[in-house]
């Protein structure tokens, strides 16, 4: 089976700015080694990722959701190939978080923060199989940064192996490559 990568990342860039463009690098990268790309369907950089996946030839799976079409009626983006329709934001949470070899997340809000945590807290408690995590950006960094030195007596050593860090996209697929056996 092919090895699936789910992105994380925010909703509102758009195309004309630097975060929606490495997204879509990110999807290119990975489109381009056959490895099929989840997200949560809609725009930003889930756009931009399954955008850059498919131009590549790579399988887009977006795992959509009526909760938040409820709350920001859209469907999925012009280039999911496969929707994994979900009733609750739980479910598609978990879809996302589950159903993958590898997690990044790209820069974002409340949201991409909720889909961190959840997968680094699953990871930690041994409830999914062991994955990488990969936080792209130097925001994320720093807030690790800072949450570790506030709060570090909350956060084992071990726990913070759960996550690697990668400025950039091109980063981050080469640390990818060093966890997973990627042919091409």
């Amino acid at each position: 089976m092919t090895k699936r990568v789910t992105i994380f990342g925010g909703a509102s860039p758009k195309p004309d700015t630097a975060a929606y463009q490495e997204a879509y690098q990110l999807g290119k990268l990975l489109g381009a080694v056959g490895l099929t790309v989840l997200t949560g369907g809609y725009m930003g950089t889930m756009e931009a990722s399954s955008r850059g996946a498919n131009e590549e030839g790579g399988h887009v799976i977006g795992v959509t959701c009526e909760a938040i079409e409820n709350y920001r009626p859209l469907g999925p983006n012009a280039w999911v190939m496969e929707e994994w329709r979900c009733k609750t934001l739980q479910e598609r949470l978990d879809r996302l978080v589950t159903d993958c070899n590898a997690a990044f997340a790209l820069p974002g809000g409340v949201g991409t923060l909720l889909e961190i945590c959840l997968t680094w807290n699953r990871l930690v408690i041994h409830s999914i199989e062991p994955k990488p995590l990969i936080l792209i950006g130097t925001g994320w960094h720093m807030i690790m940064e800072v949450f570790f030195k506030e709060l570090g007596e909350y956060v084992a050593m071990d726990n913070r192996e759960y996550i690697a860090f990668a400025p950039d996209p091109g980063s981050a697929f080469t640390l990818l490559k060093s966890f997973l056996d990627i042919s091409k």
